[in-house]
């Protein structure tokens, strides 16, 4: 069931159109999917374990609420696309219409925790999105923000998508100043992917090609290629592996509400 908590979209974000031609293409990424796997363990190293409530911010195709509620953990989604929200609409499946970038105009739930996966990116002012999410978790709740990283990294694929930036460490730790949000711990993650992006980059702005759509973008090389990422994220997503990169193409945030 889909409730409406603030009128949107906006236009930020990345575009209906995208979101919906590449639903089945995410849905079988490994990438979607580790990311997914991390954020559960960032959630359960802070202690909110199944059945806590978790509301997934920016839910788009589905991925994260689907690892969540297999979890069992108590999901709700928001995002600002309502034609997303009605493709992966279940009956027994809480999901909310809102543009960060407004208000709320309804009472709303607060929630345990939650996860606002690549989500700021598309914003361009990140620190009053994340003062509205703080609303949304109850008093010492927890938040899990993930971002692309390596502002020298923006590319095609990063337009395509609707991103303002990639971040630094620093951009994102600014992000949270004033926000009621205490950050925690900033982590990198992606580190075996650097080389990858960067020598792609590279070969993209050599060569004289016609501009790709995302779902081009999306398509994995054959096996064992999804295998060995799938191996590489596992490897990383342990966290004495985690804690201790010092690059990636994605810095993942933690942070409470105050208060």
């Amino acid at each position: 069931m889909i409730k409406i908590w603030s009128e949107g979209p906006s236009g930020d974000g990345m575009s209906e159109a995208v979101l919906v031609e590449s639903l089945a293409l995410v849905r079988a990424h490994p990438w979607w999917h580790a990311r997914a796997r991390l954020a559960i363990s960032l959630l359960e190293a802070e202690g909110l374990s199944a059945p806590c409530s978790i509301i997934d911010i920016g839910c788009g195709w589905g991925v994260n609420l689907q690892a969540l509620e297999s979890a069992g953990y108590r999901a709700s989604g928001l995002d600002a696309s309502k034609e997303i929200l009605e493709l992966i609409d279940q009956p027994q499946r809480a999901l909310f219409l809102a543009d960060l970038t407004q208000p709320l105009l309804a009472e709303h739930e607060t929630y345990d925790g939650g996860l606002m996966l690549d989500v700021l990116e598309h914003l361009d002012d990140d620190r009053a999105s994340l003062n509205r999410v703080a609303d949304l978790l109850r008093p010492g709740g927890s938040l899990i923000v993930s971002v692309p990283a390596l502002p020298e990294l923006f590319s095609e694929y990063d337009e395509i998508q609707g991103h303002r930036r990639r971040y630094t460490a620093e951009a994102l730790r600014a992000a949270f100043d004033g926000t009621g949000l205490r950050l925690k711990h900033i982590y990198w993650w992606g580190a075996w992917m650097v080389r990858v992006l960067k020598a792609t980059r590279k070969k993209q702005r050599s060569a004289e090609s016609a501009p790709k759509t995302y779902a081009q973008y999306l398509r994995l090389p054959p096996w064992p290629v999804p295998w060995a990422m799938r191996a590489l994220h596992a490897i990383e997503n342990w966290h004495p592996v985690l804690s201790r990169l010092t690059t990636g193409t994605s810095l993942i945030a933690v942070a409470t509400r105050e208060g």
